[in-house]
């Protein structure tokens, strides 16, 4: 494990998380993947329950591309970052406009405002390695 007296740490994690956010927000797949290790778990939480789980980096990647048109903007802003040992919890508001029709009150060109969180796994080597979005 690594210790969090090393700035230089705390400093690398929170670079990956905003280039990460960035490329979200640019609908940029291949830079959001820049920082994930091969086998990347990506686990999706919507009320308690799990909505989407997704191991390695080409299952993470095809999902990704898929998702692209199921909004015509989106943007993350982090509104808060808190480091422990081996992960990084970020709060997130999200918002968005749907580009189909979800559901009878999700309708295409409806904006969503959600507040979320995000849990960020590193190994020892600074990879992302579990990426978890809570909503």
């Amino acid at each position: 494990m690594q210790a969090l007296t090393e700035p230089s740490i705390l400093s690398n994690r929170t670079e990956k998380i905003f280039k990460y956010v960035k490329a979200y927000n640019e609908m940029n797949v291949e830079s959001m993947i820049t920082d994930f290790a091969d086998e990347i778990l990506f686990l999706n939480v919507m009320n308690g329950e799990k909505t989407m789980e997704l191991q390695g980096i080409e299952e993470f990647k095809r999902q990704a591309v898929e998702a692209l048109s199921y909004f015509s903007e989106r943007q993350q802003s982090i509104a808060s970052l808190t480091h422990n040992s081996s992960c990084t919890k970020i709060t997130i508001n999200y918002k968005a406009v749907a580009a189909m029709d979800f559901s009878s009150r999700l309708k295409k060109g409806d904006e969503i405002n959600i507040q979320g969180k995000s849990i960020f796994e590193f190994s020892t080597n600074g990879k992302i390695v579990r990426l978890t979005d809570i909503g």
